[in-house]
């Protein structure tokens, strides 16, 4: 990593529609390096889900004390959002994304390699920690390489590719599983990330402006309508304006709510249907899969549809709380009605269903989260993106809890596990609401050299 901090060397742009010259696609390579990130972000992230029940017989562990191994995880990556994500604003996504991949794929490869529970633990903290940031810099990424009325539509792509990976992940998983056992699987898991940061650092550049593929037009049509920005060093976080900023709490917060219920999905589902549901091993990787298809449609049609209503209607303020409000409530609607199905299958479509609907607001997350941070996007995705990893942290933790006290209470089956989707109806609901209280509009005063009013 350079300790030369990044400089912008932009200029006032010559609008794209102005030049003879054909805009070069440079821009959709870099979308193809992100959306190939995401994807391996994401199996590796879930791939140990399915592997819990047989991790938890190899080393005899409980439910209480497996969610302890999953909540070690996010309590990592919750905590070292914020740092990565200010590395990239300062120094660069190049070689902070570079280091995030590598290290995140040694942590996947020793996970296999644990012989205990602490040494578990210990093992998944460190995955976490390697992992921190990679959104954040996706994020920074997208907002130097892409016009802002494509931005949705790339932050779709990217979190549709990411749940595309996390519906792989059960089915790659179990089969892996099959083969080589659950140890050499995570090996095996390690290598397409080491693969990806070689070429990655040796062909991406943080500026459009100093990659030799990118011609004038291209570069006109990334930078219209943008401000050009001084080179100078990065600046200090406002941290006086970001901490007395209202949004800040309120995404990190909606953002909790949606995290709360997608690692459900990520961590405990497919043990859910094999202990509550009672279906085969074989069945449970391809439902599960079902449902976190669900989402990869949600992320892509919730960023298309999201760059739709803003140019239909021209105000992201209330696109985006409308927008969020009725696609969670409906993910609530979705996944209570899926308690109440008693075929796993129709279950599950409805419970894909939900999750389709849940994680469809992303990309109105991402661009909310965007706008209101300016240069300090790294970081601000960071911190915001903590807030919410509160949600995915409890919602580890509480699933193996629970499920073991309904088991002290003599309960087995749907019985000890279906009252668990009452509280994640419930949580999808509070996030609706917080959705009508976003304001977009309103960036952190300083965060981009300009006041609220002058954005």
């Amino acid at each position: 990593m350079s300790s030369t901090p990044e400089r912008d060397t932009s200029a006032t742009p010559v609008p794209a529609h102005f030049t003879d010259e054909r805009p070069s696609k440079t821009r959709y390579v870099v979308l193809g390096f992100l959306c190939t990130l995401a994807f391996v972000f994401y199996v590796d992230r879930i791939c140990i889900s399915k592997a819990v029940p047989m991790i938890e017989a190899d080393l005899e562990i409980t439910h209480t004390q497996m969610s302890y191994v999953l909540a070690a995880f996010t309590l990592a990556y919750s905590l070292f959002e914020v740092p990565t994500g200010w590395w990239g604003d300062k120094y660069g996504s190049r070689g902070v994304m570079t280091r995030i991949v590598i290290w995140w794929s040694v942590f996947t490869a020793l996970t296999g390699r644990v012989g205990g529970l602490t040494s578990l633990i210990a093992v998944r903290f460190l995955f976490g920690s390697g992992e921190a940031g990679a959104f954040p810099n996706t994020a920074r990424i997208l907002a130097r390489w892409f016009p802002e009325e494509r931005r949705g539509m790339a932050q779709g792509l990217v979190n549709s590719m990411a749940q595309v990976g996390g519906a792989a992940a059960p089915v790659l998983t179990g089969y892996c599983m099959d083969w080589v056992g659950w140890r050499w699987t995570f090996f095996i898991f390690s290598l397409p990330g080491v693969i990806w940061a070689a070429v990655f650092w040796w062909w991406f550049r943080d500026d459009p402006a100093e990659h030799s593929a990118v011609n004038a037009a291209e570069l006109s049509l990334i930078r219209e309508g943008r401000a050009p920005v001084a080179a100078s060093a990065h600046p200090p976080i406002p941290w006086a304006a970001v901490l007395s900023s209202f949004n800040v709490y309120i995404l990190g917060g909606v953002l909790s709510c949606t995290a709360f219920n997608t690692y459900m999905y990520f961590s405990w589902y497919s043990t859910y249907l094999e202990q509550g549901r009672e279906v085969s091993s074989m069945a449970s990787r391809w439902l599960t899969s079902l449902v976190l298809t669900g989402g990869a449609i949600g992320c892509i049609c919730g960023g298309f549809l999201i760059d739709a209503l803003l140019r239909k209607f021209k105000n992201r303020r209330w696109c985006r709380r409308w927008w969020g409000c009725f696609a969670l409530t409906t993910a609530a609607i979705f996944l209570l009605l899926s308690i109440h199905s008693d075929s796993a299958n129709i279950s599950a479509t409805w419970t894909a269903c939900s999750v389709m609907m849940a994680v469809a607001t992303l990309a109105s997350w991402w661009g909310a989260v965007t706008d209101i941070s300016g240069r300090h996007l790294g970081a601000m995705f960071g911190l915001m993106n903590s807030i919410g990893g509160c949600g995915a942290l409890i919602s580890q933790l509480f699933v193996g809890r629970f499920a073991d006290w309904q088991k002290s209470r003599g309960l087995s089956g749907r019985l000890q596990w279906d009252p668990i989707f009452y509280v994640y109806a419930g949580v999808l609901f509070a996030g609706a609401l917080g959705w009508l209280l976003i304001d977009s509009t309103r960036p952190i005063q300083g965060a981009s050299g300009e006041s609220p009013e002058e954005h």
